[in-house]
């Protein structure tokens, strides 16, 4: 059915608002050149806003999808982004609006300058070497409308360093925590272990020889033994931010 059909079909009461509603907002797909198919309505659904890879694809093609996404909506975000993937972002984006995290290889689009903090949300990293995971998962959050609080290299090689920066998460009242290490990927666990809220676990492909890249943090983090710690895949920032961010809107939302 096409959105005339279902408006026809609310008129004339054979379909309920709730059903014309759901099928409306599966009909937003828009073809981008000859390599895009982009669904319009997916944020509508999904409460996260786009996000567009960019490895792999040229900067042309990155700035194309991106005009098309932003035709309907304020923001959007490219990961595995190269400088050149921002300068081309640049030729259709205002500059303002637009924000090129180095590090962390993602661009940030936020035409909203005013948007309200509504969520909670905090960050802790192992170590210097997660930050740019850890940066990532920031930015996605507060696209999402998440303050962030962030706590850098406090991992359990001296193992006190995470009891402080962690009360104070807890006392500022965060409704997730986003936990990122690499080696055997122990922090998370740890964290679990003392916190009562949620914890996001991020394998990061750092360490030495076998399993350093990524694959012991994971298996680690899988195997814990303590509940109320979910994993994300190895250096998936994105995923981790969007899903402490997801939980902390829906304990924060009214009604």
């Amino acid at each position: 059915m096409n959105v005339r059909d279902v408006l026809e079909a609310y008129r004339q009461g054979s379909m309920d608002l709730r059903r014309a509603e759901q099928l409306l907002r599966m009909d937003f797909l828009e073809r981008v050149g000859e390599h895009t198919l982009f669904d319009h309505a997916r944020e509508a659904r999904r409460g996260i806003p786009e996000v567009v890879w960019g490895e792999n694809k040229s900067p042309a093609t990155v700035a194309e999808i991106v005009s098309t996404v932003l035709k309907d909506r304020d923001a959007v975000l490219v990961s595995r982004a190269s400088p050149e993937h921002a300068e081309a972002l640049r030729s259709v984006v205002d500059g303002h609006d637009l924000r090129y995290i180095e590090r962390s290889k993602l661009v940030v689009v936020d035409r909203r300058n005013d948007r309200p903090k509504v969520g909670r949300i905090g960050i802790m990293t192992a170590g210097s070497s997660d930050i740019a995971v850890a940066e990532e998962a920031k930015a996605m959050a507060e696209v999402m409308g998440c303050e962030v609080m962030t706590e850098y290299d406090v991992g359990v090689a001296a193992l006190h360093r995470f009891l402080d920066p962690l009360a104070k998460m807890l006392d500022e009242g965060v409704d997730a925590l986003v936990v990122v290490a690499g080696m055997e990927g122990a922090l998370p666990t740890v964290v679990s272990g003392l916190a009562d809220v949620p914890i996001i676990g991020v394998p990061t492909s750092v360490g030495y020889g076998y399993g350093g890249r990524g694959e012991a943090a994971l298996m680690g983090m899988l195997q814990t033994c303590s509940p109320g710690l979910v994993v994300v895949n190895i250096d998936n920032g994105i995923a981790a931010g969007a899903t402490a961010a997801l939980i902390s809107l829906r304990c924060r939302r009214k009604g």
